[in-house]
């Protein structure tokens, strides 16, 4: 099996940036990934106390459909996040001030409406990750198991609909869910594969229209009997991933 695609999000719920390498590091996500969030106004969370919370106290597309929409471009170096929301101009903004900041957070409730509770803060906390699980993983789908899934729907799925890390290709439908409690080779690093990615009702946004229209969770159900595609593992030797490097699940040790 090979990369064919490595992507990170640097705010939840917006655009996936493509990458061609990346280096990872043991006991963290993809550098960048789900860096920030927007908060909603009665979200408990404390940028000086951070604690894992559910996505639904962030904009996220199981609820907020239209943030498929916002493209976002993160400047890591500069730290600056450029926005183009449809009916606005471009924002260009430092996630590093507190103006900066302000500004992101009042363009992206603007663009919610209704659908924005309280006032909602564009948050990040040190070392903090707002993924979908409270650990710090890396998520990889097997293709062929998307395609199993395409053609059982009758439907072609973009892949980022399920908004993964690393994409991989060859092997058979499915065989990621093999490796679970096994170590996997990536590239130059080695990771844990740790537990199945439950499907949410966010794979149902296609990211080119921002419409709902795919029931991907109910589809594998009906036709696999679970809600699973992919899988999350943990890093635990770091290293140099690139697209074109070799996945190798490793024998179990004795």
């Amino acid at each position: 099996m090979r990369i064919e695609t490595i992507y990170r999000y640097p705010v939840k719920g917006l655009t996936a940036e493509a990458l061609e390498d990346v280096a990872l590091i043991p006991g963290q996500t993809l550098p960048e990934d789900r860096r920030f969030a927007l908060a909603q106004g009665d979200a408990p969370f404390d940028p000086a106390a951070p604690a894992w919370l559910t996505k639904r106290h962030f904009g996220c597309l199981m609820v907020n459909a239209r943030l498929a929409l916002v493209h976002s471009a993160f400047d890591a170096r500069s730290g600056d996040l450029l926005l183009r929301i449809p009916g606005a101009a471009p924002l260009h903004a430092s996630t590093r001030t507190a103006d900066g900041r302000t500004a992101i957070a009042a363009a992206l409730t603007a663009y919610l409406g209704d659908e924005a509770r309280g006032t909602p803060r564009f948050v990040e906390a040190p070392g903090h990750s707002f993924s979908d699980v409270p650990g710090k993983l890396v998520s990889i789908i097997g293709l062929s198991s998307l395609r199993a899934l395409e053609q059982a729907a009758g439907m072609t799925l973009d892949p980022l609909r399920f908004r993964a890390n690393v994409y991989v290709s060859g092997g058979r439908p499915w065989a990621e869910f093999g490796w679970i409690g096994q170590e996997i080779q990536l590239g130059q690093t080695k990771l844990r594969v740790v537990k199945r990615i439950v499907r949410c009702p966010a794979t149902e946004v296609n990211p080119a229209s921002g419409l709902r229209d795919a029931k991907p969770p109910r589809w594998l159900r009906e036709h696999f009997g679970h809600m699973d595609l992919g899988v999350y593992a943990e890093v635990i030797e770091g290293g140099r991933i690139a697209v074109g490097d070799a996945l190798e699940a490793l024998a179990p040790a004795d």
